[in-house]
């Protein structure tokens, strides 16, 4: 899988770059507009990573041109938290997704997984890791084929498992992705647990051949049975 990342900010392009060649990704970058531009005339992509801001010109205006180009790689906008009109722009323009600065690079590589999936399969999303099988679009989750009745957040949580199996996550990367900005108003992150503790409790009701593990003093991880 090929991405661009398209940042002009060196340490964090350069901090992006190697997560993603962490995960085996053939990894691409671009400082300003115009590199950008070049490489997006020039090659395809899976999946482009786009700063709004650039030396030289708007990643808004490359948006325009991979529509002008009549292309199909999926792009998700990181931009500053205050550039709500830029959001609602690059959607309109037919960005996929949006990542506010600062993120978790864990909650950055999950969306580009998604993303490059949603792609793969032109929309119909699935996700599966032992019997269990998640449809992000529809928001719906089964085990062995029999629904699993999940609240919003409780899929959400189960969502960032599953694209992250093995991997051991924070309480404040769960906390940010699934509850977003506002979770540094929160006085603490005990809500974790109890969101964690009745999932756990519906995946083992339900007969699934995954678990979630606590990992003591640090956070969960989604592991095969």
């Amino acid at each position: 899988m090929k991405i661009l990342i398209v940042e002009d900010e060196q340490g964090l392009r350069e901090t992006i770059r190697t997560s993603l060649l962490k995960e085996k990704f053939v990894v691409e970058t671009a400082a300003d507009y115009f590199a950008a531009l070049d490489k997006i005339n020039d090659y395809d992509y899976d999946c482009i990573l786009l700063d709004i801001m650039l030396p030289g010109g708007s990643g808004l205006d490359l948006l325009r041109e991979l529509k002008r180009l009549h292309r199909s790689d999926s792009v998700l906008i990181i931009s500053a938290k205050d550039s709500l009109d830029d959001k609602v722009d690059g959607l309109e323009l037919g960005a996929d997704d949006y990542l506010t600065k600062p993120f978790h690079l864990a909650e950055l590589n999950a969306r580009v997984k998604s993303l490059i999936r949603r792609r793969q399969t032109q929309g119909d999303v699935s996700v599966t890791i032992g019997n269990l099988l998640l449809y992000p679009d529809k928001r719906q989750a089964e085990v062995n084929g029999a629904p699993l009745q999940l609240n919003r957040k409780e899929f959400d949580l189960l969502y960032y498992f599953v694209v992250n199996p093995d991997r051991v996550i924070n309480k404040m990367s769960l906390a940010e992705s699934v509850w977003g900005d506002n979770i540094d108003q929160a006085d603490s992150l005990d809500f974790i647990y109890s969101q964690v503790k009745n999932l756990r409790k519906k995946l083992k009701l339900a007969d699934a051949t995954v678990e979630l593990k606590a990992v003591y003093g640090f956070g969960y991880k989604l592991s095969e049975v």
